[in-house]
């Protein structure tokens, strides 16, 4: 239930923000009768990702054998690299991504054009939309479906609240802290689905476990168990894996918490640049 939570609160968040400074600045240039077909955009948008999340669904219900632990290892791999993509993506567009908002807004507003507007928040909300229901698929193969739904459904209605709040109180969240931290807790979870598609590529055969079980802490922490099973569906704890789900689990870790962190520091840099340029 908790990555479920966590990746609907991350992507209803990031909707959220994209809707609510879209909204904003309508009204900063008091064109709020185009509200409407912001509205109408996101709505759609939300219609496609839920056929979206059903689609898929029912395509891995319909495997069975080999061909599902085919189907489940390729959807979590697929599912990992969207995941590491969508990390990427916010930390450099953070910075620019409301002037960006607010530019297209007023363009669109200047021309009269709602289409456009209905576009922009179309496609905003789809974008985040499919992505969740791409990563509640993946984590419904090792979680039960309805803990997957029930920290879905949280995780979205808390990024609801919280999206009303920043934009119609005077409360403030500090989302780059708020990013940067779930942005962490995402890296494990990837590398926990990267390893949990080679596991199931592995028993279908697909690709060589090198050894199959290089240690078993089952004993000790049982992967069946309560706390087992959160870490499995967390950080996909495995009791006893094989060599290459631990080179696939470590290397994932090892790359992208360093490229993560190499870029957050080049991104610091420039930004201090900026900054220094504009006092100048």
């Amino acid at each position: 239930m908790l990555p479920s939570y966590v990746l609907a609160l991350r992507e209803g968040l990031e909707a959220a923000l994209i809707i609510g400074i879209v909204l904003g600045a309508l009204k900063k240039i008091d064109r709020s009768e185009y509200n409407r077909f912001v509205w109408y955009g996101a709505g759609l948008a939300i219609a496609v990702s839920l056929v979206t999340a059903l689609i898929f669904y029912s395509v891995g219900a319909s495997f069975q054998g080999a061909a599902a632990e085919i189907f489940e290892g390729l959807m979590m791999l697929l599912a990992a690299g969207v995941l590491t993509w969508m990390i990427f993506w916010m930390q450099r567009q953070a910075h620019n991504l409301k002037h960006e908002l607010e530019a297209g807004v007023h363009q669109a507003a200047s021309k009269n054009s709602q289409g456009a507007l209905f576009a922009l928040a179309f496609f905003a909300v789809v974008r985040e939309g499919v992505e969740l229901a791409l990563f509640l698929t993946a984590a419904s193969f090792s979680s039960a479906a309805w803990q997957v739904i029930i920290g879905g459904l949280l995780g979205v209605g808390t990024a609801v609240v919280l999206g009303y709040l920043l934009f119609a109180t005077t409360v403030r969240l500090n989302l780059r802290q708020f990013f940067n931290v779930t942005s962490i807790l995402l890296i494990f979870f990837a590398a926990g689905l990267v390893a949990h598609g080679v596991h199931e590529l592995i028993e279908a055969s697909w690709i060589p476990a090198g050894i199959e079980q290089v240690w078993d802490t089952n004993p000790v922490l049982d992967e069946d168990s309560t706390l087992g099973l959160i870490l499995k569906t967390l950080f996909g704890y495995n009791g006893n894996p094989a060599l290459v789900e631990v080179i696939a689990y470590s290397s994932y870790l090892v790359i992208v918490g360093i490229a993560v962190w190499v870029r957050s520091l080049l991104l610091k840099a420039s930004q201090r640049a900026e900054n220094l340029a504009q006092i100048r």
